[in-house]
């Protein structure tokens, strides 16, 4: 459900001079005669069109990656700067090193003076961080801090005029992105939002979520087969590879569903789930399952008077039966998707106690099918000698390392001076540390570094925010050629150009492939290789390309009728009309301060000449006097702001 029309949230008196320079404080109407476009880079049309429609519509920009969103992000950020001089410009990206780059970004595109801009983190103290809303004008930050800051009242949510929101398709359930919103429309409905993703959503579902989430009254969508953009991308080739699981990880899928048989019937046996194929089912049918009875026995016990009667009735299934079959088709993923190395691991967290997960390892304990093939793996993996070969622990890794051992060797045999880069993902941490491994052997032909988050789970340990900026820089420096990343790399990070990319895996949302192919094809032609083991993970694949053709073809067609935000926030007074002004941008502090200085004393004039007017049946003649002159000094110091601005040709 939309929130309340603005008109009817807004306090009686703000509405009765709705359309008068009262309901845009903080505007300032000689700015707002133009929105400048910059010329210090080559005009893209679809650009400059989605720019100027974004400065006057709450619209969710997509484009594939790599085509121009943060340049557009900048001109409409650069707009409103000037046309509220005293108002507030927000951007925020989902984690701190995507936040760190966009600043860079803003300043080189359009100029907006750095001493104008802030980074804001959670270890900016407290106490300073209403002096720096105070005193600073455009913010990069985390939506997590943002959040924060509204919530301790050091963020002037009324002066905030243009919220840019970065990777907007996580704005689904009760994310930070949501949270932001719904606390500034609580404070103001004055202000302008630009989401960018480089796909909207993994379905029609969570295209009107994202829709509804963030305020979107309108949405420019690009795909790499629209015409105004093909001039400007290079191509990409996508080669599907599917990869027979073959007879050793076949004797192994066999043993590991015996174990999956002896704890998927107590939930088959107490009618809590379907008797299936196991092979074709997997976590999240068991998630529904588990959901569904515990909602269903909360009601039973909500309308008993003795509720410790119906604990779970006669069921001999309980929670932690629905907890161990959860844990046991992740690791059956991890079997079939990544290989029996990550599989080990997994249960090896299990086994030491290390993840915490006592029951599983007890019950685990005492299945002997499974014990025996733990033993097996742990004979495998466990401190291999650096003498011994390299244990391929699933067939994807033999064609990874085939792939990619052949990209690096033709290249060295073309007659091409540049360099090459090469991309893989995969999911899990594990994975990567194993494909790194693999890949180590065949140095220095291949060069290889891996990119992992920083969260401080079980097992590998991640990367700090620092440490990912660090790999990112020597990747681009070219001290590597080779980068094996989770998800982490998918997102926004400027990595520079790289012409392969091997996606080592298979996900259900059509998001993660989407931006994946975005690390290549930037400033030539590249490739795209994924490869799947043969079955569920190549059904996973076809399936989640048959749904990001399905949400675009919506999109533009709007065939499933979503619902746009109907009441779009006027942000310029009726009759405002700005015209295009292609203009350099400025890198000039000093200047930007003068400029600055010139808005505060054409609106004191401004004030003065609106006041005489007011008062010119009762004036006295010593004001009559004054208006031609208010009006001469304006006229003035417009011509020198004008000149200032490179745009006195202009007028």
């Amino acid at each position: 459900r939309f929130l309340p029309s603005i008109h009817e949230q807004m306090p009686t008196e703000e509405r009765r001079v709705k359309g008068t320079a009262t309901y845009f404080p903080g505007f300032n109407s000689s700015s707002a005669k133009v929105w400048i476009y910059p010329t210090s880079y080559p005009v893209r049309e679809y650009q400059r069109k989605i720019s100027e429609v974004a400065l006057f519509q709450n619209t969710l920009v997509c484009l594939p990656t790599g085509l121009g969103k943060t340049f557009i992000a900048s001109v409409v950020m650069y707009n409103f700067y000037r046309w509220y001089p005293s108002g507030k410009i927000v951007f925020m990206a989902p984690t701190k090193p995507l936040v760190a780059q966009q600043i860079e970004a803003c300043y080189k595109v359009m100029g907006i003076p750095q001493a104008h801009m802030a980074e804001l983190t959670g270890a900016t103290v407290a106490k300073d961080r209403p002096g720096v809303w105070r005193t600073k004008r455009v913010f990069f930050l985390t939506p997590q801090v943002m959040v924060n800051d509204l919530s301790r009242e050091s963020c002037p949510a009324e002066q905030i005029k243009c919220v840019v929101i970065d990777e907007a398709h996580k704005a689904l359930g009760n994310h930070a992105y949501c949270q932001v919103i719904r606390q500034l429309c609580s404070r103001t409905l004055q202000f302008r939002i630009l989401a960018l993703s480089a796909t909207p959503g993994g379905d029609s579902k969570s295209v009107q979520s994202v829709i509804s989430n963030l305020l979107i009254s309108h949405i420019e969508l690009r795909s790499e087969e629209s015409p105004d953009i093909q001039a400007h991308s290079h191509q990409r080739s996508v080669e599907k590879v599917v990869v027979p699981l073959g007879e050793t990880l076949s004797a192994h899928q066999a043993r590991y569903l015996q174990v999956l048989k002896k704890f998927m019937s107590r939930l088959v046996q107490n009618r809590v789930m379907a008797h299936k194929d196991l092979r074709t089912l997997g976590k999240y049918q068991i998630i529904l399952a588990r959901d569904r009875i515990l909602h269903g026995i909360y009601f039973q016990n909500l309308f008993t008077f003795n509720s410790s009667e119906n604990e779970f009735g006669d069921l001999t299934c309980s929670p932690g039966d629905f907890a161990l079959c959860i844990s046991l088709y992740h690791g059956y993923e991890l079997l079939m998707q990544m290989g029996l190395r990550s599989l080990f691991f997994y249960f090896q967290g299990i086994m030491d106690g290390s993840r915490e997960m006592f029951r599983a390892r007890n019950e685990l304990q005492r299945t002997p099918v499974f014990m025996d093939l733990y033993h097996e793996m742990q004979a495998m993996f466990v401190k291999p000698s650096s003498d011994e070969p390299f244990i391929y622990s699933h067939p994807k890794l033999e064609k990874l390392e085939e792939v990619v051992l052949q990209h690096f060797r033709r290249w060295a045999e073309s007659p091409q001076e540049l360099s090459t880069r090469v991309m893989i993902f995969s999911s899990f941490r594990e994975s990567v540390q194993e494909i790194a491994t693999m890949l180590n052997h065949h140095a220095p032909l291949i060069r290889v570094m891996t990119f992992m988050g920083q969260a401080s789970g079980k097992g590998v340990k991640g990367f700090t925010q620092k440490e990912q900026l660090e790999v990112v820089s020597r990747f681009r420096q070219g001290g590597f050629n080779t980068l094996v990343s989770t998800c982490v790399g998918e997102e926004g990070l400027d990595i520079g150009e790289v012409d392969l990319i091997v996606c080592f895996d298979s996900q259900n949302s059509p998001i993660r492939l989407v931006q994946r192919m975005g690390r290549t094809g930037r400033k030539r032609q590249g490739r795209i290789v994924v490869i799947l083991a043969e079955g569920r993970e190549e059904r996973t694949y076809n399936q989640s390309q048959s749904n990001k053709r399905s949400v675009d073809k919506s999109i533009i067609s709007n065939k499933c009728g979503f619902h746009m935000y109907p009441n779009n926030p006027r942000m310029l007074p009726e009759g405002v009309k700005p015209h295009h002004h292609k203009a350099l941008p400025t890198h000039d502090v000093d200047h930007s301060l003068r400029c600055h200085h010139f808005i505060k004393v054409m609106e004191l004039i401004d004030g003065m000449r609106e006041e005489s007017e007011v008062r010119r049946g009762t004036t006295t003649s010593s004001c009559l006097i004054l208006l031609p002159y208010i009006n001469s000094v304006r006229s003035k110091i417009n011509a020198d702001v004008f000149l200032l601005c490179g745009l006195k040709d202009n007028y």
